[in-house]
């Protein structure tokens, strides 16, 4: 009697084993976090974060951390142990810039862009630089302004209506960071909307002031990988136009799937999440883009007295953190691991050197490495945008060398399969297989199922019979 696996359709993957094509970079789409509240990463979330092995981190340092309370007075006692339990992930930190002190900013108003004393902001943002990039060496990116299109609504207390807005102020805050930090890498907008016309207003400014332009950034919340490799192709022509030889990074600081329309807690464990995200990752990976940064580690609740002091409705931050939350976070709010934590460990599971594939269909996407020990990975990623089938992929290993090997198969789907406490996968398959070029044509095969909306590891590496036996405890 056929199974209903039989019965699926099975989709031929060739991975090209002895076909290197490059590095995989899989660690150019990491985490960012902030914005909510001023609370460090807890514990859980600080080792969760570490576990994932980001070399960059991104977060916002934000009014409520009140750095500057006082004319010549500085206070970092609030933001100290956030940036530390940060770097506690072993990576650097890429931090925007998203203070109004008081004193520089006596009224609450959104569309006030410039302090009321340059040379004052100017040595506000050189201490903060210092203290973060200089003497903690945490910080190594600084962007300008975070979503200042659409100003609070975007976690920012600035909205800027025309590229001359952000132009001025990107130049004093510029000038500022990189005399206190030479070696930073600087830049902005992360933009609301990538096709706001302050992305090729400041391009057209840096280029005619000559000032340094390290990277531009945008952000994008969807769940169709083509929207995320269409704005990479689209800016980076764009930047062709104003720098010809060498072109900025580009950095979407944000990223996550589309905005919910019903919060429910269940609604973060559907796999249609992670499976959505590591389709737009891969797409981004295809269009070349420097760095993503999921939105985000971890979810909080936001507390209102917090946004008071600099915002002019705080209740934004109240209605879409604390009753109708996004649940973007790897991490729930009392540190509930969800199913995207597990894609974006994946991706560290994967081998240094990508290899070549063919195959796949529109739904089946396939991304293929090999490390030094010659341990082959797979990862195919089942996910259509309108709507998910069943299938079995067989997956052809040509070139892949003789001998013994482990084959182990790891898949996120809406089974959770992971341990909640070790944040560790469990194997839905795992097994010895003998690999031999005596089953020409085709050395290896074999066939791993893939739900609708699902993400799938396989690991094939070579191992000694002495191994082997050990497990069996002979």
């Amino acid at each position: 009697m056929e199974t209903r696996y039989s019965l699926l359709p099975r989709i031929p993957v060739t991975l090209l084993c002895d076909q290197v094509i490059g590095e995989f970079e899989g660690w150019r789409h990491t985490i960012g976090h902030g914005g909510v509240n001023k609370y460090p990463l807890p514990p859980r979330v600080s080792k969760g974060l570490a576990g994932l092995k980001p070399r960059l981190v991104r977060t916002f340092i934000q009014e409520y951390f009140n750095i500057y309370p006082e004319h010549g007075k500085f206070d970092f006692s609030a933001l100290d142990p956030y940036m530390e339990s940060l770097a506690a992930s072993g990576g650097k930190v890429a931090a925007c810039i998203c203070i109004k002190p008081k004193p520089l900013y006596p009224v609450i108003d959104q569309t006030v862009i410039m302090p009321n004393d340059v040379a004052e902001w100017q040595n506000v943002v050189e201490t903060l630089v210092k203290r973060y990039s200089v003497e903690k060496e945490i910080v190594t990116y600084w962007e300008i302004a975070n979503e200042s299109d659409i100003g609070e609504w975007g976690g920012c207390p600035y909205l800027t209506h025309t590229p001359a807005d952000y132009n001025a102020y990107y130049k004093i805050t510029q000038e500022a960071v990189l005399r206190a930090f030479p070696a930073a890498m600087v830049g902005g907008l992360a933009l609301a909307n990538a096709g706001s016309e302050l992305l090729e207003g400041l391009l057209a400014y840096c280029h005619t002031e000559g000032l340094r332009l390290d990277f531009v950034s945008w952000h994008l919340y969807s769940d169709v990988p083509a929207e995320h490799a269409g704005n990479v192709t689209r800016i980076r022509e764009m930047m062709k136009k104003y720098f010809p030889d060498k072109l900025p990074e580009m950095l979407i600081t944000e990223m996550s799937n589309s905005f919910p329309r019903a919060s429910v807690e269940d609604g973060a464990f559907d796999s249609l999440r992670p499976a959505a995200m590591a389709a737009s990752v891969f797409a981004m990976m295809d269009a070349r883009l420097d760095w993503s940064f999921y939105y985000h580690i971890w979810d909080q609740v936001n507390v209102a007295s917090q946004f008071a002091p600099f915002y002019a409705d705080p209740d934004i931050m109240l209605v879409h953190w604390n009753m109708i939350p996004h649940r973007f976070g790897l991490f729930g709010v009392c540190g509930e691991v969800r199913p995207s934590y597990f894609f974006y460990q994946m991706l560290t599971m994967m081998g240094e050197s990508e290899l070549a594939t063919e195959g796949g269909a529109g739904d089946l996407r396939v991304k293929a490495a090999v490390d030094e020990r010659g341990a082959l990975t797979a990862m195919l990623v089942n996910y259509d945008v309108n709507k998910s089938r069943e299938l079995v992929a067989e997956i052809d290993y040509a070139g892949v060398t003789d001998g013994l090997k482990l084959l182990t198969v790891y898949r996120v789907d809406n089974d959770r399969r992971w341990d909640a406490e070790t944040l560790e996968m469990k194997p839905v398959e795992r097994r010895y297989v003998d690999v031999s070029a005596r089953h020409s044509p085709r050395t290896f095969y074999n066939h791993v199922y893939c739900p609708a909306n699902s993400v799938t590891l396989v690991s094939l590496e070579p191992v000694t019979e002495e191994q082997m036996l050990a497990e069996y405890h002979y």
